[in-house]
């Protein structure tokens, strides 16, 4: 059963548990749900749930481990408990099969196996890619550029530190911050690029452009930094040093249609290659 109540109301009924206070005090709303289940059981929660646990026969707990609260390493750390849900118990056992094959492919496993990369305490989430992994990475960047050269994107390289005017400009400054990387140097902050699309945007402006020359296609190979959380942190599918392979077309409205089908396109060819 689900009931609301203010955001007083329910940080006056949670007073005591200093972390669902907290869950309440990181919401933007103002109505706060809870759901019942049973004999009196109640509990904070955005839900949507399910109507009956008789919807879900086959579930299984499958890992139990420690998180930081927020996943900040500052705070508490806390256990987690991690479990999924089906339908039935044949989708549960299909999905258990999946994992196991999964496993067995599993990069970060493969990377060691193979000596393509590794990481180091020296640099958490900062992978150093070895002399055989420099071999497939070469092979994808040229795989990368005959695909957009086959579609006329014209290839840029934009810097990785800019100042905090342009940060603020964009947005990021504001919006994005606790997971930048700063620096100062002559009296000026600077942040790390978290994404490549203002750099590409200050190439565009450095001239006037006649229409003539639109479509115009650009592209990317981009070294991006994010701070992500150490809980988060996962082999190389979530890393705080990246390459970003960004794209931006400028052009006419009559041209917009044509140029999304391109963009479709190339991103299946890129993505068959893949499998």
């Amino acid at each position: 059963i689900r009931r609301q109540m203010s955001r007083t109301e329910a940080l006056a009924k949670l007073a005591s548990d200093k972390y669902k206070t907290d869950n309440i005090n990181h919401t933007d709303s103002e109505i706060i749900s809870f759901y019942s289940h049973g004999d009196g059981f109640e509990d904070l929660c955005r839900g949507p749930h399910l109507p009956s646990t008789g919807k879900v026969t086959g579930f299984k707990i499958m890992s139990v481990a420690g998180a930081y609260w927020h996943g900040d390493p500052t705070q508490k750390m806390l256990q987690r408990v991690y479990g999924t849900a089906w339908p039935t118990k044949k989708e549960l056992n299909a999905y258990l099969r999946r994992l196991e094959e999964a496993k067995k492919r599993d990069h970060r496993v493969l990377g060691r196996q193979l000596d393509l990369f590794s990481f180091n305490e020296a640099g958490p989430g900062f992978a150093f890619i070895h002399p055989k992994g420099m071999i497939i990475w070469n092979a994808i960047v040229e795989f990368w550029r005959s695909v957009h050269d086959k579609y006329d994107y014209q290839e840029i390289q934009t810097p990785v530190i800019l100042n905090e005017q342009l940060w603020h400009k964009s947005g990021h400054w504001d919006n994005y911050k606790e997971n930048m990387y700063f620096t100062n140097f002559d009296g000026t902050n600077y942040a790390i690029k978290p994404m490549n699309c203002p750099g590409l945007c200050l190439v565009y402006k450095t001239r006037q452009h006649s229409y003539r020359e639109f479509p115009m296609r650009v592209a990317e190979l981009g070294l991006v930094h994010r701070h992500e959380a150490s809980g988060v942190m996962h082999g190389l599918f979530r890393v705080r040093q990246f390459t970003i392979d960004d794209a931006h077309i400028f052009c006419m409205p009559e041209q917009i249609e044509s140029e999304i089908i391109g963009v479709i396109e190339l991103a299946f060819e890129i993505y068959r290659a893949f499998g």
